[in-house]
């Protein structure tokens, strides 16, 4: 009698994974929601970006725009979890990333040629959607950025769309970490030192899969374990080039960003208990700005105390040396059978950006020049098939 064991275990695997992964069409309609509202939130935010901004107005723009936006969809659903799966962050020119001040902090002014970095993500039924747009305050086709912040921003966004062209099913982490290092030198520029692109999953911002950039010290001797990418996966790919040393540096600004971790600890403080509490109910495992607290003020209290014991993971404002620039994209990508599927991400006005350095590497710039989408193979006939066929037409030749 034959050993059913196997089949019963992948048709188990297969109800866990029901209704959580891309194979799922529902599933598949949530992530484009979520990106439609991402991109468009993305591209109102990037137009409020102009000489005289206060970088904490937009940050609140973009942050409202996504809760409004998230309301609108799915309103029978009431039980169903919608809203911000990044903040809205608005980081310029040596400033690397997670810049989203409070009310009680120091502003930020944007000015004319400024090098602006946004990111943001939402989540519809806990499928996520986040998106990094790189670019220079001002710059058009007909005043054009150049130097160094022309170089940071093309070498991101290329090696960003070389990165995407290995992400499918087959390939590995090491080949987009390889590309990404040969891009930014062609620029002369660096990879940000241990920056890291993570597989998305259902309430999940960073998965167990993940691709490393220019890997530090102790990420060499750890080891990134190598890992292959598969059909259904989804991932954040996040690339941030500097024309710096790429080491990043904390600073003195306060950290707003925070993500709930997914363990349990009794606070002493009825005003870290009572903030634990308000950020599992808003944001379950989503990071979030303290900014998005009822009380400013006591969320920054009751921080504190849940960082300490680890129920809190900051994201600290990073900085390269002064005087120099980081770019960074990302992108929301689906590994779908049949092709690599880009969700998030707006188009760079390439005209606006002119440097004197550009990518020799011939394997590099074909690779650029790929589709997303694989083509489908034509099944070859059998020789069963052939014959019948064959005959088939023998015997219409008869009737004539």
């Amino acid at each position: 009698m034959a050993d059913d064991s196997s089949s019963v275990s992948s048709d188990n695997e297969e109800k866990k994974t029901q209704g959580t992964t891309i194979a799922d069409d529902l599933v598949v309609t949530k992530y484009k929601m979520a990106a439609e509202i991402t991109n468009r939130v993305l591209k109102e935010v990037v137009e409020k970006c102009t000489p005289g901004a206060s970088a904490r107005d937009v940050c609140e723009f973009g942050d409202n725009r996504v809760n409004e936006e998230t309301a609108k969809v799915f309103k029978k659903e009431k039980n169903m979890k919608k809203g911000t799966a990044f903040p809205t962050c608005v980081s310029a020119n040596n400033c690397i990333c997670h810049f989203s001040p409070l009310k009680s902090d120091p502003d930020y002014t944007i000015q004319d040629g400024d090098l602006v970095k946004i990111d943001v993500g939402c989540h519809v039924d806990g499928f996520i959607a986040v998106v990094a747009h790189t670019f220079v305050v001002g710059a058009t086709k007909e005043k054009k950025a150049t130097g160094r912040k022309a170089d940071a921003v093309l070498s991101a966004y290329y090696a960003t769309e070389a990165a995407l062209r290995h992400l499918k099913p087959g390939s590995n982490n090491y080949q987009i970490t390889e590309t990404i290092d040969k891009i930014a030198e062609s620029y002369k520029c660096k990879p940000v030192e241990g920056m890291l692109s993570y597989q998305l999953e259902k309430n999940i911002i960073d998965g167990n899969k993940r691709i490393i950039q220019n890997p530090t010290e102790l990420q060499k001797k750890e080891g990134c374990e190598k890992c292959e990418f598969n059909v259904h996966e989804v991932y954040a790919l996040d690339v941030l080039v500097s024309t710096g040393d790429g080491k990043p540096k904390e600073s003195e600004v306060r950290t707003t960003v925070f993500k709930k971790k997914d363990l349990i600890y009794q606070l002493k403080m009825k005003t870290s208990r009572a903030f634990l509490s308000e950020a599992e109910k808003k944001f379950g495992l989503m990071p979030f700005s303290l900014r998005a607290c009822e009380d400013e003020k006591k969320a920054r209290m009751g921080v504190v105390e849940c960082v300490n014991h680890d129920l809190m993971e900051p994201y600290p404002v990073y900085f390269e040396k002064e005087g120099e620039f980081v770019s960074e994209f990302k992108y929301t990508v689906l590994l779908m059978p049949n092709s690599t599927m880009k969700i998030t991400g707006l188009p760079l006005d390439l005209e606006a950006y002119e440097t004197e350095n550009n990518i020799t590497d011939d394997v590099i710039k074909n690779l650029l020049t790929l589709s997303l989408t694989t083509k489908k193979k034509k099944k070859k006939k059998t020789a069963s098939k052939k014959a019948d066929e064959n005959g088939k037409k023998e015997e219409s030749g008869d009737e004539e």
